[in-house]
């Protein structure tokens, strides 16, 4: 489902956007110097599919690190799942915990 989806990075809105079955998910970013803060995530409720949070996250910390910027989430979904997969730890900028 996922896979064939293509990932946008709106600058105009400032966020990610998925298109899935004609559903928009996004996540909404500021970006400051070298530091992207990932501020909201909104997954349509008519995906329903378990894994698309995550795989959807995955594509958009992948392209981050195809920038070699530093991510810094403010939205609570975003930040359990990187305490959830400690290899995205290392984008974190110097002092920063979570």
């Amino acid at each position: 489902m996922i896979d064939a989806a293509e990932l946008i990075d709106n600058d105009f809105l400032r966020q990610y956007e998925l298109k899935v079955d004609d559903q928009l998910a996004k996540i909404e970013y500021s970006l400051q110097d070298r530091k992207i803060f990932l501020t909201k995530l909104v997954v349509p409720e008519a995906i329903t599919d378990e894994d698309f949070t995550e795989d959807f996250l995955k594509m958009v910390m992948a392209n981050i690190k195809e920038r070699n910027i530093s991510v810094v989430p403010t939205s609570p979904e975003i930040a359990k799942f990187i305490r959830r997969n400690r290899r995205y730890k290392s984008m974190l900028p110097v002092g920063i915990r979570i």
